[in-house]
C-alpha cells in the first residue's frame, strides 16, 4: 500500500503552483543530466544507428541512450507520470502529468560535431504544457519557461524583440526528410526569401523557438514537427512574448507551426497560409 503522505502517491493533490514548481526542478535536472551525457560522452566514431522515415532521418546510439537516462531518472523522481519520447519511450502513467521528451533535438548537427543541438523536455497535464526546458549544452544555455511565470535563460529573463518591419525580419525555418516536402518547402522558402531580411536553418526547432524567445530570430516557421519537436520550446517562445500557431485559427501542430512577436505574427501567418506552406 502507497503512505498516504508519500509525494509520489498520485492522489496526493498538489496546489498547481507548487506542482509546476516541482515539474520545473525534474526537468532542468533530468536535460542537465542528459545534456552532460551527451556533451562528454560523444564517441569520436558515432555512427548512425538506425533511420526512421528515410535515408537521412538519423538515430544516433546517443539519442538512444539519453532518453534512457532521463525515462530512468524521471521513473525514480515521478513514477505515477506518463512519458511520450521522440525514441519509442511511451507509457500512460496515471496521475495526468505526461512528459514529453526529445533527448537530441538537431541529431544531424550532434552527429557531424555542429553545436545547435539541445535536450527538450516538457510537462504537460490534462493536456495543457505547464513546464518547458530546453538545454543547449555547446552554447552554455538552459532556456525554460513554466506557464504563466515567464521565460528564462539561464537567469535572465527572455523576451522577443519588438516586430520590425516585415522587410526586415530574419526568419528560421527547417526542412523535413522526405524528398517531396522538402521540394514544397523549398518552393515557399524562394518565394519567402525575397520579402524578408534573410532566413535561417538551424536544425533544431526546439533551440529556434527559443531564439525567438530571446530576440535572435525575429519569427519561426515550419512543417511537418513533431510533439516532442515543439513542446517546451513552444511554451518558451509564448512566455517570452512570442504569439504561437498553426494556420490561421488553429494551434501549433505538425501541419505548421509558426511563432513571432504580434505584429509580425499575423503577417506571416497569413503570407505562409497563401503559399500553402501547410501541406506538401
Amino acid at each position: 500500500m502507497t503512505d498516504p503522505k508519500d509525494p509520489k502517491d498520485p492522489k496526493v493533490s498538489k496546489a498547481p503552483e507548487t506542482l509546476k514548481a516541482e515539474l520545473l526542478d525534474v526537468a532542468l535536472e533530468a536535460a542537465l543530466r542528459a545534456g552532460t551525457f551527451l556533451r562528454d560522452g560523444r564517441p569520436d566514431d558515432l555512427g548512425v544507428a538506425a533511420t526512421k522515415s528515410s535515408a537521412v532521418d538519423v538515430v544516433t546510439e546517443m539519442d538512444i541512450a539519453s532518453e534512457k537516462l532521463i525515462t530512468g531518472f524521471l521513473a525514480e523522481r515521478r513514477p505515477a507520470d506518463g512519458v511520450l519520447g521522440e525514441e519509442g519511450a511511451s507509457s500512460e502513467g496515471s496521475s495526468g502529468v505526461q512528459w514529453v521528451i526529445d533527448p537530441i533535438d538537431g541529431t544531424v548537427n550532434y552527429l557531424y560535431g555542429r553545436p545547435d543541438w539541445s535536450v527538450s523536455i516538457a510537462a504537460r497535464k490534462d493536456g495543457e504544457t505547464l513546464v518547458g526546458v530546453v538545454h543547449a549544452p555547446m552554447r552554455g544555455e538552459t532556456y525554460r519557461a513554466v506557464l504563466g511565470e515567464g521565460a528564462f535563460v539561464n537567469d535572465r529573463p527572455a523576451r522577443v524583440r519588438p516586430a520590425p518591419p516585415f522587410g526586415e525580419a530574419l526568419v528560421g525555418t527547417g526542412f523535413g526528410y522526405l524528398t517531396e516536402r522538402r521540394v514544397r518547402q523549398a518552393e515557399v522558402a524562394r518565394h519567402l526569401i525575397p520579402q524578408v531580411r534573410d532566413i535561417r536553418r538551424g536544425g533544431s526547432a526546439a533551440i529556434d523557438l527559443c531564439d525567438v524567445a530571446v530576440g535572435r530570430l525575429n519569427a519561426y516557421y515550419e512543417r511537418g514537427l513533431n510533439p516532442w519537436d515543439f513542446a517546451a520550446g513552444d511554451l518558451v517562445a509564448r512566455e517570452a512574448g512570442a504569439l504561437t500557431g498553426g494556420r490561421p485559427g488553429e494551434a501549433l501542430s505538425g501541419e505548421l507551426a509558426v511563432a513571432a512577436p504580434p505584429g509580425l505574427f499575423e503577417t506571416l501567418q497569413g503570407l505562409l497560409e497563401e503559399l500553402g506552406a501547410w501541406h506538401d
